[in-house]
């Protein structure tokens, strides 16, 4: 089955509304569009859809999608991502995807004259990126601000059950677009439709087309705003006006078959796929791997956790996720790198030649967007982690991280809905990050005779954000403290990212500045907080709060600052120390402020105790952090002894 995008709700679009707007017109291409310097919709946009139409048509078995996209481009180097197409093609169970058809060009104005230049043959180029998927892939050339690219192609797909979901909102605004599905009426589809965008045309009857009766859906939507992202959410695709039809039954020459599926069925299927419950059959690739010490443990969790230790120390993700293996358990062992699916489909097996009940969980990573759990289908997750169940409670195990422990998994794999594969039946489980995690930045300065600083940072982290840490650090080690100099804009050296305590993560550097103090008067004045201090927070959103909040777990972030300051300087004013909370304890502040000799210590701490809340919370947290922000911009005033 075809593994795509799957975050879905069921809307019944039942009106019956015949308009006399005409589809399927696409319009002709317009001088005058080239001569336009801003959107309409919105003036400072960095680009906009003219016209799109996305054209799905049922005939003879096959699935026909037309597309095609007029786009013009007002900023070139803020809209990379409409500038580099991707098709994504399916093959499998002998079967495949194909493009026809496909044409590309980008529209430009040289002296009051349309000079077309096209997306040449050798430019378009085909990647395979998965076991089971093909990238169609081509760059538009000389594109410039007040470009106009246009693109078409035909997909041809003999995959009916579940059609791509196609998103109607994106970052940028649309003048007009449409969307079609036609199909016979010896079909049923269901219409999943998730969002708040409603369509200004809409067509939703039966005709007859082709020779025979069909059934028509189209929608058609004009002047639509760019989609307004929010702070604090995991995936804004959770939440982006999107449809996508997915096939309940049929009914030829009077025989109804239903394609209605539970997740006991998709259990059922996952159990004979080759690269799912194939690979979990393959026992013999789990015995005598795992040393006496481990097999002789008594208690399941112990036993368990030196699994997980031993499957993270032995074995590397290769960054590819997906809830089937790509070159199979062997592969992996062989070799020791290996994809989401191989590595943890591994780890059920050791658990379990351990005498272990593990069962394998699945479920969606973030950027996939929530599983929906009331339309079941294989082609919905992808990803799949190890669940022990001992004495009635679950523990979860994932060991693509080499940061994970038991119910820690990566940040990747929170996202709420998860279907647990038991031996007789599958259950559906909500999964939350509870473990709470820490921040640590510790900064210990000195002030010199000359005003300058000079001193120690460290920023220390715990948990889930050891695990973010690690893996952006052994991602790009150069992106990773670039980002402190961007961050930091004063003179440091010594930088060194590290593991320390097992499984935390830290960033280390000693620093120099002459901007953290002002003179005034024979006095100096300066924020003991020094650089850690933000007069700026992320809760700043001024109009009505739409999405949940969320973060990626519960957390403490704790600031401690010691300053030591000049012999013959003293303390003449010092910032008051403060505690607040929420009356549900869901945030707690507290901003401490000690001296001891010449000595001054400020130690913050911000503490929220879930990793999600409805937007009815967002005026606390803003008032909140509005508190904290003007309670941290406390000064010291230090004057001559």
């Amino acid at each position: 089955m075809k593994t795509k995008i799957f975050t879905v709700f069921l809307f019944s679009i039942s009106m019956f509304v015949f308009s006399q707007h005409k589809f399927l017109k696409y319009p002709e291409f317009n001088k005058n569009d080239l001569s336009k310097t801003k959107s309409t919709i919105k003036e400072d946009a960095h680009a906009e859809i003219l016209y799109s139409s996305i054209s799905n048509l049922i005939i003879n078995g096959q699935l026909e999608t037309k597309v095609f996209k007029r786009i013009k481009i007002y900023n070139k180097e803020k809209s990379s991502q409409y500038l580099d197409v991707e098709i994504p093609l399916y093959e499998g169970n002998g079967e495949k995807e194909s493009v026809s058809g496909l044409k590309a060009v980008t529209y430009n104005l040289d002296n009051d004259k349309v000079v077309t230049s096209k997306v040449e043959k050798d430019a378009k180029f085909k990647s395979k990126e998965q076991k089971n998927q093909v990238i169609q892939k081509f760059t538009f050339p000389n594109v410039k601000d007040g470009s106009i690219i246009e693109y078409q192609y035909q997909l041809n797909s003999p995959f009916l059950q579940l059609l791509d979901k196609t998103y109607l909102e994106f970052d940028i605004p649309v003048i007009y677009e449409e969307y079609i599905f036609d199909f016979p009426k010896f079909f049923g589809y269901n219409y999943n439709f998730q969002g708040g965008l409603m369509p200004k045309y809409k067509e939703d009857q039966a005709q007859m087309m082709y020779g025979q009766d069909y059934y028509s859906l189209r929608l058609g939507f004009e002047n639509v705003p760019p989609f307004k992202a929010e702070n604090f959410v995991k995936n804004d695709r959770n939440y982006i006006t999107n449809i996508r039809p997915e096939l309940n039954s049929t009914n030829f020459n009077n025989t109804f078959k239903s394609y209605a599926t539970t997740w006991d069925d998709i259990r059922d299927k996952l159990k004979e796929y080759d690269d799912f419950g194939g690979q979990l059959s393959k026992k013999s690739l789990a015995r005598n791997v795992l040393s006496q010490d481990i097999l002789s443990m008594t208690l399941p969790k112990e036993k368990a956790n030196k699994i997980l230790k031993f499957v993270q120390s032995t074995y590397t993700w290769d960054g590819n996720v997906g809830l089937f293996t790509g070159d199979g358990i062997k592969s992996l062992i062989d070799s020791k790198i290996g994809n989401s699916a191989e590595i943890n489909l591994y780890l059920i097996m050791l658990m379990r030649e351990a005498g272990l009940n593990v069962s394998p969980m699945i479920m969606n990573t973030v950027n996939r967007g929530i599983l929906n759990i009331a339309f079941p289908t294989i082609g919905a997750p992808n990803y799949v982690v190890a669940c022990l169940e001992d004495n009635g409670n679950y523990y979860l195990y994932d060991a693509t991280s080499k940061f994970s422990l038991p119910n820690l998994l990566p940040p990747r794999a929170y996202n709420y809905n998860a279907i647990l594969l038991k031996d007789k039946k599958a259950e559906i489980l909500q999964i939350n990050n509870f473990i709470e995690s820490k921040t640590y930045l510790n900064v210990d300065a000195k002030l010199n005779e000359d005003t300058t600083f000079e001193g120690n940072f460290k920023d220390r982290d715990t948990k889930t954000f050891a695990i973010l840490a690690y893996d952006e650090y052994v991602d790009n080690k150069q992106d990773y403290e670039r980002k402190y100099k961007e961050r930091y804009t004063f003179n440091f050296n010594n930088y060194k990212s590290e593991v320390v305590n097992d499984n935390e993560f830290q960033t280390s550097f000693d620093f120099n500045s002459d901007s953290f103090v002002d003179g005034v008067g024979g006095k100096l004045i300066f924020n003991p907080l020094l650089f850690l201090y933000r007069q700026n927070h992320e809760f700043n959103q001024t109009e009505e709060r739409k999405y949940p909040i969320e973060f990626l777990s519960p957390y403490e972030t704790v600031k401690k600052v010691t300053i030591t300051i000049p012999d013959n300087y003293k303390f003449e004013n010092l910032p008051k120390s403060k505690k607040f909370k929420t009356e549900d304890d869901g945030i707690v502040y507290s901003y401490v402020v000690s001296t001891e000799g010449n000595k001054i210590t400020v130690e913050t701490s911000v503490k929220i105790d879930s990793d999600n809340y409805p937007r009815e919370y967002y005026p606390a947290f803003k008032q909140i952090f509005d508190a904290i922000t003007q309670l941290e911009g406390q000064l010291v005033t230090l004057v001559k002894k």
